[in-house]
């Protein structure tokens, strides 16, 4: 397969956790910005199973599934990708048990507000003012 036979639009699944008002956020290492936590689907894995798999992995917590509600999709021009390259992004809220700890590719956990906006990916900014939109952001 070659790079202009690839598809131009990158499934993301995303958890957003929210306390205070602010939201949970992760900075890969050798990334300059900040993404919600979550990743790329592996094959044949549905919604949840990325979650819970995603979060387990970078944040080393257990989702609960039955706590699992679907926020939205939101996509935008995926970052430090070339132009054209879209990420859409599904999110969910969700419980989980456990400590909040980085693991595998993740450098730094960090709560975020809306004053953090300009430090996050251009598809999470999309996030973030539609969490301030409905006041469960904070300034």
């Amino acid at each position: 397969m070659t790079d202009q036979s690839r598809s131009t639009l990158i499934d993301k699944i995303a958890w957003i956790h929210l306390k205070d008002r602010r939201v949970l956020s992760t900075r890969s290492t050798g990334k300059d910005v900040y993404y919600l936590p979550g990743g790329k689907r592996e094959a044949g894995e549905s919604d949840l199973e990325t979650l819970v798999r995603e979060i387990h992995e970078e944040l080393s917590v257990q989702i609960d599934a039955s706590s699992v509600v679907h926020l939205g999709a939101f996509e935008a021009q995926a970052h430090g990708h070339s132009a054209g390259v879209t990420v859409r992004m599904t999110c969910y809220t969700a419980g989980y048990t456990g400590e909040l700890t980085a693991s595998n590719e993740i450098a730094e956990i960090i709560w975020l507000t809306m004053r953090d906006r300009e430090r996050v990916s251009p598809v999470d900014k999309i996030i973030f003012d539609h969490l301030y939109e409905r006041d469960l952001l904070r300034d």
